[in-house]
């Protein structure tokens, strides 16, 4: 479900962050994930300290609020931040992107360590 410039999100860190895309992607066992793709402009590499809280606000505000086209509940998300739109699963080492990964369990987020 891509959005090519998506509605602005409110995060704590007060960075202003864009929705770039919702990808639905069912696994071999299959429960559903969601990625969730947000884009903020300027973001560098020294700035991953700061939008760490931003990853939890966006779980629970936009990944547990997300009405899936599956049939299916999302069982996890896993929501990025870039410093500019990037297509899905390109790598540009002059694009900071940072990841986080969440289990959705009983209308909570839940981090997963890596």
């Amino acid at each position: 479900m891509p959005s090519d410039s998506g509605p602005s999100v409110s995060v704590p860190s007060g960075r202003a962050l864009s929705l770039q895309e919702v990808r639905e992607e069912t696994q071999p066992d299959g429960t559903l994930w969601l990625r969730l793709r947000y884009v903020a402009p300027g973001m560098t590499r020294a700035d991953r300290a700061a939008v760490a809280d931003d990853f939890q606000a966006l779980c629970q505000t936009d990944a547990l609020r997300y009405q899936p086209q599956a049939p299916v509940t999302a069982a996890q998300a896993v929501i990025s931040i870039a410093a500019a739109p990037m297509e899905f699963g390109v790598s540009n080492p002059e694009i900071p992107q940072f990841f986080e990964a969440f289990r959705l369990e009983n209308g909570t987020c839940i981090w997963e360590a890596f």
